[in-house]
């Protein structure tokens, strides 16, 4: 029997998206459709059985029961669409729908089991979520959606800190990564995390992301080139983003929110290398807090930084590549002092660069995906000087 999501979710309330003026019928108010809402002069009602049709779905999530210090996080996802409906859409044919809200369970737990079902729904259809936490432990319940799935699949966290937590500590906002990490039957083949700063990380998480064969990147250096974030940011299934990576100035609603951190513009600039890809299922904002929010700032930047998702998502190119093709240009490089070939592929449509990597193990095709390694041209030149990209080392480890 099919699943039924309405039993987990909550209609939203359209009443607070009233725009009545002639062009405000190109807001995102007016495009978007809602799930299982009494019909009104809004929109039609849509069902569980139609939702085939559309490419994106928002869920709002009001948890917040996982949170180290940050408690008000469970009030976001109102405040953000506030912002983001009033936003005007520039697309043709966006089929988007707002499933409303994740209905809070007695248990954190039971929160956990709605959205892993409601997102592994979603996914199934070749719908994207996206995620309006709640706090970021949510992402672990986002990651059993894939579980349930069957799905091997990459994470990318846009994030201050590595969220490992302490020996033994129960899932929270703080120990979600260790949690997946540790789960069994693991599905999770790469972890990447952007942004990070050093003084918030001790030596030894830093030393367990080498040993693992994670890619961490430091704050300054994505920073200092941004575009370099693009294929790691294409890599990913899952994007979790903790609105905490955000400097204060731009982003003062959370608990966390320190000086330093990506601009808004870069923030922006990542949700749509997120939109962009091809492989990107679902993707997640969490830890934005009202309650210390000046003039709804965070949640106003929140709901533009979802309108560049969107407008990456209306751009993509169906792109991802497959052995055989021809929308490919193929560059095989031998650096010296190595004993296999370097292959890349660029594609004719996009420019975008890839690295094809072979599995150990042939017989085994499970990882078969993971072997096109989204890169960029500065690994092409890499191979070119004789030295071996990094990228390309950390995931043929994997692969052994």
């Amino acid at each position: 029997m099919p699943m039924e999501p309405e039993i987990y979710l909550s209609p939203v309330d359209v009443s607070m998206f009233d725009f009545t003026a002639e062009t405000d019928r190109y807001r995102l108010a007016n495009v978007v459709k809602f799930f299982n809402h009494p019909e009104t002069d809004y929109e039609e009602k849509v069902e569980a059985a139609n939702l085939d049709k559309f490419d994106i779905a928002l869920i709002g999530i009001p948890e917040d029961r996982g949170s180290l210090y940050n408690q008000g996080a469970e009030n976001a996802p109102g405040s953000i669409r506030k912002y983001l409906y009033s936003l005007f859409s520039h697309w043709t044919g966006l089929q988007m729908i707002d499933m409303g809200n994740i209905k809070k369970g007695n248990s954190v737990e039971d929160t956990y089991y709605a959205v892993k079902e409601v997102v592994s729904l979603l996914v199934e259809k070749k719908v994207v979520p996206i995620i309006l936490g709640g706090s970021q432990d949510l992402t672990f319940a986002n990651y059993l959606a894939y579980e349930k799935l069957g799905k091997i699949i990459n994470i990318t966290a846009i994030d201050s800190v590595y969220d490992l937590g302490q020996d033994n500590q129960t899932l929270n906002a703080r120990s979600w990564l260790s949690q997946i990490i540790l789960h069994q039957p693991n599905f999770l083949f790469n972890f990447t995390n952007i942004g990070y700063q050093t003084y918030f990380v001790n030596r030894a998480s830093v030393q367990l992301m080498k040993d693992l064969f994670f890619d961490v990147h430091r704050l300054g250096e994505v920073r200092a080139n941004l575009e370099e974030a693009e294929p790691m940011i294409r890599n990913a299934d899952i994007v979790s983003f903790d609105i905490s990576a955000i400097r204060r100035t731009d982003a003062p609603g959370n608990f966390k929110a320190g000086p330093n951190g990506f601009s808004g513009e870069e923030a922006c600039q990542l949700t749509r290398y997120a939109g962009m890809s091809d492989k990107l299922s679902s993707i997640g904002f969490y830890e934005v807090n009202p309650k210390y929010d000046d003039h709804g700032q965070t949640a106003h930047l929140t709901a533009q930084m979802i309108w560049y998702f969107i407008d990456g998502f209306m751009n993509r190119q169906s792109d991802l590549p497959h052995l055989g093709t021809e929308d490919y240009i193929k560059f095989t490089v031998t650096p010296e002092e190595h004993d296999e070939d370097l292959v890349f592929l660029k594609s004719k449509k996009t420019g975008r660069w890839w690295m094809v990597l072979e599995a150990g193990n042939k017989e085994n095709t499970k990882y078969r995906p993971h072997q096109f390694v989204p890169c960029s041209y500065a690994d092409y030149q890499t191979a070119l000087n004789n030295d071996i990209p990094d990228r390309w080392l950390k995931v043929q480890q994997k692969l052994m």
